[in-house]
């Protein structure tokens, strides 16, 4: 294990791993508040047309991921805040658009590029370079930086979007940085853990720390130190055998996590409630600010 820290393509997959523990559960706090668990998703099947659109033109598929994932979220969410749509029709579109779009293109680009789609599909950390790197770096700076500055306002939008626009709050705005942030955490994550995968890292953290925690920011802090422990111990299991998938590796592991904290949840819950009811109160706006 030692040498295997000292080699490069091992420390650059360790750095994106800690990247990507870290913002997946941040922003998919706020995503599992507001009910849009599958949102990630969505945004991974539009992003895959980005990654076939990089292939067909030879340009930086990460970079075409980005432009399309971005698009594809602000257009799905003008489309849920204006149409008659509702949140689960606008994913549908998205999940099946993205689809037909990314095969649509990939059956055009030259050919040899199935073959590197599916480090995208399913990840490939190991192949991860120093460019790569800088590129996940900046967008996870961008990801941190809207949950720090922004973290209240989209509490409380989370929380109630009627107690939000009464507030005087941006609604549509904070939707749209919502959307736009999910989409650069699914281009930050896609080199990881995958497209197909990328929504259990945002989603699966979240749920396992809300099994042992009630509060906003303890529950965000919490998630984020069991995503990055499922995107670590994952990419290290994955050393153990070379036909080990680290990006399942790291999804069950997470999976296992949530299994564990579910008993250990009732135990805690069964502790909070002999206790006084002085203590941690439940989710409120005043956590955040």
């Amino acid at each position: 294990m030692i040498s295997l820290l000292q080699k490069e393509f091992f420390q650059l997959a360790l750095i994106a791993a800690l990247l990507v523990g870290l913002c997946a559960p941040a922003v998919g706090t706020f995503i599992v508040q507001r009910r849009l668990s599958l949102l990630g998703d969505g945004i991974g099947h539009v992003a895959l047309t980005g990654v076939a659109l990089g292939f067909l033109t030879g340009t930086a598929p990460v970079f075409t991921a980005v432009l399309v994932a971005v698009g594809g979220a602000v257009a799905i969410e003008i489309v849920r805040a204006r149409g008659r749509t509702s949140g689960d029709v606008a994913l549908a579109l998205m999940f099946y658009g993205g689809i037909a779009g990314g095969v649509m293109l990939m059956g055009i680009a030259p050919g040899g590029s199935n073959a590197k789609l599916n480090s995208y599909l399913f990840g490939a950390i190991a192949s991860v370079t120093s460019q790569d790197i800088w590129i996940i770096g900046a967008l996870a700076v961008a990801v941190i930086a809207v949950v720090l500055i922004f973290g209240r306002e989209l509490f409380v939008l989370c929380q109630d979007e009627e107690m939000a626009r009464a507030s005087g709050l941006p609604v549509r705005l904070l939707s749209l940085v919502i959307a736009v942030t999910a989409a650069l955490t699914v281009v930050i994550a896609m080199r990881v853990v995958g497209l197909l995968l990328v929504s259990a890292l945002m989603v699966i953290p979240v749920a396992t720390s809300q099994q042992l925690t009630k509060g906003f920011r303890t529950t965000m802090a919490l998630a984020m130190l069991f995503g990055v422990v499922a995107a670590v111990g994952g990419l290290l299991g994955s050393t153990l055998s070379p036909r080990v998938p680290p990006g399942a590796a790291i999804v069950l592991l997470a999976l296992t996590g949530f299994v564990l904290a579910l008993g250990v949840g009732r135990f805690v819950r069964r502790g909070r409630a002999q206790e006084s009811p002085v203590g941690e109160q439940p989710i409120s706006a005043r956590e955040v600010t």
